[in-house]
């Protein structure tokens, strides 16, 4: 009768190579996250440029010391709707901050009865505005081709194509456009990707733009920092393990 041999058990794991797969895993994490963290900062530092709102012109949108970022895109590329950066020589040469109300064609009006701007005819519900206007300083003017009417939200205290009239029609060129604002960066309670609205969407032709890759990238960036302190963490969590069981 033969010997029936009880099979030997598999020796353990060296340490050596739990630790060098564990250590493997955390590089390819940290990798891993330093891809997302660098592609989504360059995302950013190459189409974005950070601008500080000087005034409480945009305000609710916008508030006077907020940071905002700015999309560097062409003037032809932006609609009715967008809150643009830009900077006219006749308007004090200095950057500004107002929402496109008009493009090149429109003809703008204020006001009707309800105390609503007029393109094309077409009221606009404005929802974003500080408040409902009640002093009403009344216009009508025709944007030449190649250029954009702005106005601030808060149209009390903005100082926009209606201040400039004179100057034609109060328009601004496009190629003055520096950047279409996509969100705030600063403050950190105010922070996030701009809302864009629907109030021109019933008019033909360019409305507001439909978000950039702000949002995405900003998403990637807390990824990958999350993913590299959360990874160094755990290999430093997992060394002092080691540590106090040889101890």
């Amino acid at each position: 009768m033969s010997d029936v041999k009880t099979p030997m058990a598999a020796p353990p794991r060296p340490a050596k190579a739990r630790r060098s797969a564990g250590s493997l895993v955390q590089g390819l994490v940290i990798g891993l996250g330093f891809v997302l963290l660098v592609g989504a900062f360059g995302v950013l530092a190459v189409q974005y440029r950070p601008y500080r709102i000087p005034t409480q012109s945009m305000t609710p949108a916008l508030t006077m010391g907020d940071t905002v970022l700015a999309r560097s895109v062409g003037g032809e590329s932006v609609g009715r709707g967008d809150i643009v950066v830009f900077q006219d020589q006749l308007w004090g040469n200095v950057p500004m901050v107002k929402r496109v109300v008009a493009v090149g064609g429109d003809t703008v009006v204020c006001c009707d009865a309800q105390h609503r701007l007029t393109v094309n005819d077409h009221p606009i519900d404005e929802l974003y505005l500080a408040k409902q206007q009640l002093d009403d300083k009344l216009f009508s003017t025709v944007v030449p081709p190649g250029r954009l009417f702005l106005m601030g939200d808060n149209r009390d205290s903005s100082l926009d194509s209606r201040s400039h009239l004179d100057l034609a029609g109060g328009t601004v060129a496009t190629d003055e456009v520096l950047g279409r604002v996509e969100g705030t960066a600063w403050p950190a309670d105010r922070a996030g990707v701009s809302e864009r609205t629907v109030a021109f969407d019933g008019l033909a032709g360019p409305s507001a733009a439909k978000p950039g890759p702000l949002g995405p990238a900003a998403l990637a960036m807390v990824a990958g920092a999350a993913m590299i302190v959360l990874a160094s963490l755990a290999g430093g969590l997992a060394s002092l393990v080691r540590r106090f069981r040889r101890a």
